[in-house]
């Protein structure tokens, strides 16, 4: 159809944006290039270098961590060939959503436990002592 793009954009739920950030993340290459973007923005050589990578091994990695929403790109408007790569903080808020939740839940589990620990010992009620006929 005319007018219409030839993939449609589909939704993607917060659960998969989860399993891609998770799945990006589970790597240790890419996990490092996280660590040296935390410090600002980088070009692909300079990531490549730091990393000890050939540019195209380097390539995939940033490829992942693109379509994952955990980094971007774009070229700084003096120089067309170069691409700086930063991190995209809307990629990491489902992860760190899900986090938060189970922060939470461990909280309320650990408050539940300590009231239950802290709680004054209730006496029990004794029984009357039945005396035995021989």
């Amino acid at each position: 159809m005319v007018g219409q793009p030839a993939h449609p954009a589909r939704h993607v739920s917060a659960g998969e944006h989860l399993d891609a950030a998770l799945s990006a993340l589970a790597d240790p290459t890419r996990r490092a290039v996280v660590e040296l973007l935390r410090r600002g923005p980088r070009r692909a050589g300079e990531l490549a270098e730091a990393l000890a990578m050939s540019p195209p091994a380097l390539s995939r990695h940033l490829r992942v961590l693109r379509r994952a929403g955990l980094i971007d790109d774009d070229e700084p408007d003096d120089d067309a060939r170069v691409r700086l790569y930063r991190l995209q903080a809307t990629g990491f808020a489902p992860l760190r959503d899900w986090i938060d939740e189970l922060d939470a839940f461990w909280g309320d589990q650990l408050a539940a436990f300590k009231a239950h620990a802290e709680a004054p010992v209730r006496a029990k009620p004794r029984r009357p002592a039945v005396k035995r006929r021989r």
